[in-house]
């Protein structure tokens, strides 16, 4: 309807909106609630300021019923005494600020929270890795390193050949004193034979071939792997074992704890002259020579063994172990 068809005594409607009607009144009534501020903060002044102008106690009376829906705050609190707390708006001043906020309560726009920003990426997810395995590392390989050879003696040799000798000179030995027993009338060519089963069950041909095989032995574990020239030289130890050997058989033959002492001594002082005792001397002599060539030829071979296995030790210590894939 048009304000022209309106007649003189009806009411006017306001053109503006109902939200802007409402919120003019809120300002209104909070222009009012500032204005007794204003007045309640002037009112302690007044009344404790003495009388001028004639002012009665109704004046007082009056000012006092004006003011009479107010509280003047007290000062309760830490700050300074120049701030003071708003009081409370009185009703009539609280009936606008009602209105309002039951106007903004029913006005039909709604006010929505916020949405959440939400990144545009999706979040990163975060994956336990786990540390990658690292590479075995070797075992170590442990090689027994060769061992270096043990060199080969020529004793063990020496004592079987010298073992051969022994009884190269018991027969030898044995031979001499039946050609002498023949050359002295002891034995005949008949009772030859008799002579050499005595000899060779007697204690003088056992003692002086024992003797004999101790001392070429003993001189061959010394040269060991020597030349032959030792044997040349040194035979003649083995001469005088020999002979040595030839008195001692000659006493186990008598045999001497049989023997006084003076019968002991002529049996040496004839022995130490005897033909039988020189041929012992001279036999055990020989046989150190030409058995010792044989022994010193062996020892040579062993010599060369020897070195042969001791520069292989050398080349393969060189090479270094290497290892075998099977």
């Amino acid at each position: 309807m048009s304000d022209a068809s309106k007649a003189p005594g009806d009411p006017v409607e306001d053109p503006r909106p109902a939200d802007e009607d409402v919120v003019g009144r809120a300002h209104e009534g909070l222009a009012s609630a500032e204005a007794a501020q204003r007045d309640i903060d002037r009112a302690p002044a007044a009344a404790t300021a003495p009388a001028a102008g004639g002012q009665t106690d109704e004046d007082d009376a009056a000012f006092a019923a004006r003011y009479a829906g107010y509280e003047t705050p007290s000062d309760t609190s830490d700050e300074p005494a120049t701030s003071h707390t708003p009081p409370a708006a009185s009703k009539t001043d609280a009936a606008p600020a009602a209105a309002a906020t039951a106007a903004y309560a029913s006005s039909p726009t709604v006010y929505d929270a916020p949405a959440p920003v939400t990144s545009p990426e999706p979040a990163a997810e975060t994956v336990a890795v786990a540390p990658a395995a690292s590479p075995a590392s070797p075992q170590p390989i442990f090689v027994q390193a060769p061992e270096a050879p043990r060199p080969r003696g020529n004793r063990a040799a020496a004592g079987l050949i010298g073992l051969l000798a022994a009884l190269s000179f018991a027969v030898l030995y044995l031979a001499v004193a039946l050609g002498i027993g023949l050359l002295d009338g002891t034995y005949t060519f008949d009772s030859v034979l008799e002579g050499a089963i005595s000899g060779a069950t007697s204690w003088w041909l056992w003692i002086t071939t024992a003797t004999y095989f101790v001392g070429f032995w003993l001189l061959g574990a010394i040269i060991n792997r020597g030349r032959w020239g030792h044997w040349v030289v040194w035979g003649l130890l083995l001469g005088f074992v020999a002979y040595g050997a030839h008195l001692v058989g000659q006493l186990f033959e008598a045999p001497f704890w049989q023997l006084t002492r003076t019968e002991g001594a002529e049996l040496v002082e004839a022995q130490l002259v005897a033909p039988l005792a020189f041929a012992a001397f001279v036999i055990g002599r020989e046989l150190a020579i030409w058995y010792g060539a044989w022994i010193s030829a062996r020892g040579r071979r062993v010599s060369e063994l020897n070195n042969e296995a001791q520069r292989e030790y050398e080349r393969t210590l060189e090479a270094g172990p290497t290892l075998v894939r099977s």
